[in-house]
């Protein structure tokens, strides 16, 4: 027996003996693992699953989904973040019901054609869904083998990254890629973590060149990151005076929390301190309003909000606001929303946590002027 061999059944046989019970894996079609896969992309599993049942009870099926508003998509999203993804899905849905009879492909360059499905995704699908013998090269599958084969550059570089690729190929073992691909990003995720590995545990330690060679922590090679770019945003909580609701507006269908709802905002340069006084945002904010047509005070500001983002540390000032008059007609980026029914709405994250935090569930002490 190879030693690929035997690396690839001591996995096989861990992950039968120890895999997590999973939504998705109890009824793994090619509908429910294409969203449960999309929906893990950059985000832990224990913040997917909720989310996972909440879609599959209200979208139970590509038609269902594809049949669906945008709005009630992104409605369900709201909160995972990266909401490219979920207008993926549901363009992706329509493609399918449109020209593959509402039935996700079953090879590899039928997945690779969908919108917002490449090369990981596609490999998920044909091989959880199929038991196709495509590879898989996500996070946790790049940690294993730069472990496993004591690679020593940087994953995400060309040759490298083609070598990882070949690797997870090779190891697959015939007619067992449901279960292989798996036991990878399980070990990965649950054995070979990223700090603190338990290579005591670890089914596969015999043969990793990392453990033989004491590079471990090293492995995979770590590039620095970026450094996050700050944005600020100055925002109005606008309620109608004589009716109570709140207004929300739109954002463009691209770019930042893209095609959600959130309160009016403009971005600024800053914001200052509280010493230096608010009289510049204030206008800003005061000024975007009007050029909507609306009528409003501006009340007093409220604790600051932080979100932090992929490649984005967020900062939003909001401020109450009370609208004595707005225009009749304001078209379909604007609406009007009762109080109750703002926690329904496709909001972005942060205007979610100002919902929540503001309006829905106050918290005492917050206004800072």
């Amino acid at each position: 027996m190879t030693r690929m061999t035997e690396v690839s059944q001591g996995l096989l046989g861990w992950y039968r003996a120890h895999r997590r019970t999973l939504p998705w894996r109890e009824e793994p079609t090619a509908y429910r693992v294409w969203v449960s896969e999309i929906m893990l992309q950059q985000t832990q599993v224990v913040t997917v699953i909720p989310y996972f049942e909440r879609w599959m009870a209200a979208f139970p099926d590509v038609q269902t989904l594809a049949d669906a508003p945008i709005d009630d998509v992104l409605a369900l999203w709201s909160g995972l973040g990266y909401y490219r993804r979920a207008h993926m899905l549901h363009r992706a849905a329509r493609v399918v019901v449109d020209h593959h009879d509402g039935a996700l492909p079953d090879t590899l360059d039928g997945l690779l054609s969908l919108p917002g499905v490449g090369r990981y995704t596609a490999g998920a699908i044909a091989s959880i869904a199929f038991n196709l013998p495509a590879p898989i090269v996500d996070g946790n599958v790049i940690r294993v083998l730069c472990r496993l084969e004591g690679i020593e550059t940087d994953p995400r570089e060309g040759a490298t990254n083609k070598r990882l690729w070949s690797l997870a190929e090779a190891l697959i073992p015939e007619g067992q890629a449901r279960d292989f691909n798996q036991s990878m990003m399980e070990l990965g995720a649950l054995v070979c973590s990223p700090r603190n590995p338990d290579c005591q545990g670890c089914p596969v330690s015999k043969w990793c060149q990392a453990l033989a060679t004491d590079q471990v922590a090293k492995l995979p090679l770590k590039v620095k990151r970026k450094a996050k770019r700050p944005m600020a945003l100055a925002c109005a909580m606008v309620q109608q005076a004589d009716t109570g609701r709140f207004l929300l507006v739109q954002r463009p269908d691209k770019g930042l929390f893209a095609g959600l709802w959130e309160f009016p905002s403009v971005e600024v340069e800053r914001l200052p301190s509280v010493t230096q006084g608010d009289r510049q945002v204030r206008g800003a904010l005061a000024e975007h309003l009007t050029s909507m047509g609306l009528e409003v005070s501006l009340g007093a500001s409220v604790s600051r909000l932080q979100h932090i983002l992929t490649h984005i540390r967020l900062t939003v000032q909001p401020f109450e606001a009370t609208c004595t008059k707005a225009p009749a007609q304001m078209g379909p980026t604007v609406r009007w929303v009762e109080r109750d029914e703002l926690d329904g709405q496709p909001l972005s994250a942060a205007t979610r946590k100002l919902v929540q935090r503001h309006i829905l569930n106050p918290e005492p002490n917050l206004r800072l002027l």
